[in-house]
């Protein structure tokens, strides 16, 4: 189950500032590795390409997705699903070529490609004789 993260914004409201809460999801993450590069798949159901935010600040990579929200007719009776937007913030390695990072939304699920530098790649050795 996703948890709900809070995180303070400041908002300037009749020129005062006041403290908000903004809520987010958690998006839940799969992380591989293989000797080229590590895959990051984050579910956010109800985030199309357009609602997805990725930046890359000195080294932390923050995803942001934001759910469009439909209007529902009536008053809710019982939900689980909650109108939230997703955020997660992950710290990556210096070994990851940042220029290469490049990333995919298909069915709600956020696929994030995050490829080494040629200095942490394995390499063979060969051995003159």
């Amino acid at each position: 189950m996703n948890a709900v993260a809070t995180q303070k914004k400041e908002a300037a409201v009749s020129k005062d500032r006041v403290n908000l809460e903004e809520m987010y999801i958690t998006p839940e993450v799969d992380i591989f590795e293989t000797k080229d590069e590590y895959f990051l798949e984050a579910e956010m159901p109800g985030v199309t390409k357009d609602g997805l935010e990725l930046t890359l600040e000195e080294h932390v990579l923050t995803i942001v997705g934001h759910r469009q929200h439909e209007p529902v007719a009536g008053t809710p009776v019982y939900r689980e699903s909650h109108p939230y937007d997703y955020r997660r913030m992950f710290e990556l390695d210096p070994a990851i070529d940042a220029s290469k990072i490049n990333a995919k939304m298909e069915q709600g699920v956020l696929r994030v490609t995050l490829p080494k530098t040629e200095r942490v790649k394995p390499r063979k050795i060969r051995v003159s004789d």
